[in-house]
């Protein structure tokens, strides 16, 4: 009875003390756990401090998680048209779906991938799959009307006519200085 006694005076008086980094870690967990956004813009910021990409970070993440998938796409224009391409490898224009709509053009699909291995003694087979989306605002003033779209290769190529463009001159504005008066009118 005695032992028991000691254990639970002795857990009492130690309940109290503060041992400084076990208890500041789990703090610090906690916090980053209540806000995981948090944990992410911090670490972005510390690659961007030292001058690592954030596409690093993408490219890990994607060799660590392969169901995880997103499509490199970019937009561009060529010779009075905007192009939208994608790069979709092992896949064929069944598997894609665009639609343009709201403002913005949308590539969504799936992507399967099957792998077999047999050997002497040895049979190996491997499943994955996994949808992928992308979703671009288009410029203002596109004309989807007339969007056409080829698929060669693994590459899909949306074409339609590119908005027209304002031609506005850069003018120079003139910088006048103001007297303390004024400037107390103006806050007044």
């Amino acid at each position: 009875m005695a032992r028991q006694t000691n254990r639970k005076q002795t857990k009492k008086a130690g309940a109290g003390k503060k041992t400084g980094k076990p208890e500041e870690a789990n703090d610090l967990v906690s916090q980053l756990a209540a806000a995981p956004t948090t944990l992410m813009k911090v670490f972005g910021e510390e690659m961007d401090r030292l001058g690592l990409s954030r596409e690093w970070l993408k490219s890990m993440k994607n060799e660590f998680d392969p169901g995880i998938w997103t499509p490199q796409v970019e937009m561009f224009e060529r010779e009075g048209e905007l192009v939208v391409r994608a790069d979709l490898p092992g896949l064929t224009k069944d598997d894609v779906n665009v639609e343009l709509g709201d403002g913005g053009i949308t590539i969504a699909g799936e992507r399967r991938t099957e792998k077999e291995e047999k050997r002497e003694g040895f049979y190996h087979s491997e499943r994955r799959y996994g949808k992928f989306y992308r979703r671009l605002p288009l410029p203002e003033g596109t004309n989807v009307a007339d969007a056409s779209a080829t698929f060669r290769d693994g590459v899909l190529e949306v074409t339609m006519e590119a908005p027209k463009r304002m031609d506005s001159k850069p003018r120079r504005l003139s910088i006048r200085e103001e007297s303390p008066a004024q400037a107390r009118s103006k806050a007044a």
